[in-house]
């Protein structure tokens, strides 16, 4: 067995670029690997390690045959009447066995569903591997995609930077390639390069086995996931030694691990003057421009030390002209920051709302100022279907009007990241409610999968307010999305409107909400609309149903069927229910996947099923659920018919309490109670044939089973959950 070793060497790749496209080659390797018979598809991820730095992308395959192993291939070819007349090969098999490359002889003959045809064995010989990886190399290079791909030299090979070098090892056997970009060609060896800085002189590799341990004598750190393990140690003991504790965003030291071969923490240090600035201002300025870690009194504490580290990838004996070079830095940038906050500090934060009519929000839809009219309007709208108190609409409103006047502030002109959190700090200067402050911050969240949700009701409302106005305003325009693009985040804020609701137990009527701000829309915006409001309001409705979906399915994990089952399909009694109550939706899913889990869903399936198959094909509403006015008594043949019409009749109540406390534990209960009734009603030496001849006794029978079905639809369509 073989090894091989792929390095290519660049110019600093982009940091986001590293980490995606280690992902794609190790997706894409182990499968192409796999298609050409070199590796088995059991062991193939295993066989595949992938390596990267901000100089080198790396594979090294472990486990590969010298020889890709002969394939057995079976031909099809003309069908016989076309291939033989009187028993002799035509012009057509003489063609198909010389394209196939054997003689008549090899022909066979098979019987198929279309009739006989002519077959051929073949076998294809293996090729050696290091011929096909000289073919696989150049595609895996070539096929990797990326932002901001750029061309060097006087060629046209795109790549996010030059390429320097390129090591191509099968065992200790340099495979013959070249990378050509114009003028430029790269050609494979056995030389790799050490650390810019600490081992500049190139660097040779005998073997792919000596790969880590060649590169970590250089210097190098080809695996991410011990740089970032390095980086991590590292900062949290620099971080004690000056008695703090270091804030370790996931997302910077992603970053950071990618910008560094031999990560080494240097500690720098700032003015304590600059400690008098809000936190989240030093924060974004180390974090989000420079890179650094900021230091905290303590872990869980909000205090920061006036230090900073630095996973630098210089030359660890020069770390304190390092680090005096990124205190320069830090000190003119946290001096900028002083002078925006005090600048903005001056004003109250309302004086800042005029200058938001110089904002556009989209050229269509006017001004973020018109936008925070919209956002009133809304929340006026959502507070009136909440009941709050005058305290709390007061709340509301004035955090609505205030939301988006830090936007025109110098602070969050510099550092757009800011926006809320610079709104709530200027709202508490300028005497304004803690309540509202609050909800200028929260307003915005989540930002994103997985992050914190507003906890205040002013902040669930305004920032519901928020997104549905540029949900309504820019599907106004025709823009929705479509496939990947979603240039406004519309799904992100139908995502962030569900989970609000659902977090806050807001008993909020979207579907009515939806109507009152269309309707609103059209008619201050007649000249704005691509369509008409009722095919707008149908497409919202559409967009929401498949962003509750996807949530339960993907985040809350709620088998598809299941969903299916409550959101209904193409059934519009289910849609408009869930549209209309979006918590009692979400807590029917979960319920439903706990009975499939504890196994209760398979106990009560099969009657409740049958049932509904059944009623399909009779005429009764599926909203009623008092037996008395719908079956007749006296129709009874058999005591199974009156079984089940007194155990409906008590099962009224049941389902009746199930709906009105959204307890659908009673309404289970009632069905499983039920299930041993309308078992006889179908089996045994009580069981009557539903389809009867006699019109009035089917009917009469039809509408027993269509009263059940119904009963059970208060959960769900038991029609579309999949046996199992």
């Amino acid at each position: 067995m073989a090894t091989f070793l792929l390095e290519v060497g660049t110019e600093e790749l982009p940091a986001s670029f590293v980490d995606s496209a280690l992902e794609q080659w190790r997706s894409r390797i182990p499968q192409s690997l796999t298609e050409r018979y070199l590796l088995p598809e059991n062991r193939a991820n295993e066989a595949v390690e992938v390596y990267g730095t901000p100089r080198r992308l790396a594979v090294l395959i472990k486990g590969l045959p010298t020889q890709q192993p002969d394939q057995a291939e079976e031909v099809k070819g003309p069908p016989v009447q076309a291939a033989f007349k009187d028993g002799k090969p035509t012009k057509a098999a003489e063609g198909f066995a010389q394209k196939q490359g054997v003689a008549l002889e090899a022909l066979e003959i098979r019987a198929t569903e279309k009739g006989e045809f002519v077959f051929v064995q073949k076998v294809i010989a293996g090729r050696p591997t290091a011929e096909l990886l000289t073919e696989l190399v150049p595609q895996w290079i070539n096929s990797l995609e990326g932002k901001r791909f750029m061309r060097w030299g006087d060629g046209d090979l795109k790549f996010p930077r030059p390429i320097r070098w390129l090591v191509t090892l099968l065992d200790e056997t340099v495979l013959p390639l070249k990378i050509v970009s114009g003028s430029e060609v790269v050609t494979s060896d056995r030389i790799s390069r050490g650390h810019r800085v600490l081992q500049p002189q190139p660097v040779t590799i005998q073997q792919p086995e000596d790969y880590l341990t060649t590169m970590r004598a250089a210097s190098v750190e080809p695996d991410p996931e011990q740089r970032r393990a390095t980086i991590q140690l590292q900062v949290q003991a620099a971080a004690q030694k000056v008695g703090g504790y270091a804030l370790i965003s996931p997302s910077l030291l992603t970053e950071v691990t990618n910008l560094v071969e031999w990560p080494s923490a240097v500690v720098g240090q700032f003015d304590a003057e600059f400690l008098e600035l809000p936190s989240e201002v030093s924060i974004t300025e180390m974090e989000s421009h420079q890179r650094y870690f900021p230091v905290f009194q303590s872990e869980g504490s909000r205090e920061l030390l006036p230090y900073f580290i630095t996973a630098s990838n210089g030359d660890p004996v020069k770390a304190d002209i390092i680090a005096a070079g990124n205190q320069r830095v830090i000190r003119a940038r946290l001096s900028d920051g002083k002078f925006f906050f005090d600048a903005d500090h001056a004003n109250p934060l309302e004086s800042y709302l005029p200058r938001l009519e110089t904002v556009t929000f989209q050229e269509a839809l006017g001004s973020v100022r018109d936008k925070v009219t919209r956002i009133g309007q809304i929340a006026d709208r959502i507070a009136d279907q909440l009941q709050v108190s005058e305290s709390d609409r007061s709340q509301i409103q004035r955090a609505g009007l205030l939301c988006k006047a830090d936007l025109v502030t110098q602070m969050v002109g510099e550092f757009p990241e800011l926006q809320g959190v610079m709104g709530q700090k200027y709202a508490l200067a300028s005497g304004e409610p803690e309540a509202v402050a609050t909800a200028i911050v929260e307003h915005y969240l989540p930002k994103g999968a997985g992050d914190r949700l507003p906890q205040t009701l002013a902040g669930q409302v305004v920032g519901l307010a928020d997104r549905l106005d540029t949900l309504v305003g820019i599907f106004s325009l025709g823009m929705v999305p479509s496939g990947s693009s979603d240039p406004f985040a519309l799904r992100r804020a139908a995502n962030a409107a569900v989970n609000v609701t659902w977090a806050g137990s807001l008993p909020l009527n979207l579907l009515q909400l939806l109507e009152q701000v269309t309707g609103d829309f059209a008619a201050s915006h007649p000249a704005v609309l691509k369509m008409g409001a009722s095919e707008l309001l149908q497409q919202l409705k559409d967009f929401f149903l498949q962003r509750i979906r996807t949530l339960l399915q993907e985040d809350r994990h709620i088998d598809y069927d299941l969903v299916n089952a409550v959101l209904g399909e193409n059934d519009p009694e289910y849609t408009e229910r869930a549209l209309k109550d979006l918590l009692d939706v979400r807590d029917r899913a979960l319920f439903l996947q706990s009975l499939r889990n504890d196994g209760t869903l398979a106990k009560i399936y099969e009657t409740v099923n049958r049932a509904s198959r059944l009623a399909a094909q009779g005429d009764l509403d599926t909203k009623s659920l008092d037996p008395a006015a719908l079956v007749n008594s006296s129709l009874f043949k058999q005591p199974s018919e009156q079984a089940f019409y007194d155990a409906l009749v008590q099962l009224v109540p049941q389902t009746q309490a199930a709906q009105a406390e959204r307890d659908y534990q009673k309404l289970v209960a009632g069905l499983s109670q039920i299930a041993p009734t309308v078992s006889s009603f179908f089996d045994g030496p009580e069981s009557v044939l539903v389809m009867d001849s006699d019109p009035e006794i089917k009917r009469n029978r039809l509408n027993l089973l269509g009263l059940l079905r119904n009963h059970a639809r208060v959960l769900a369509d038991f029609g579309a959950i999949v046996k199992g």
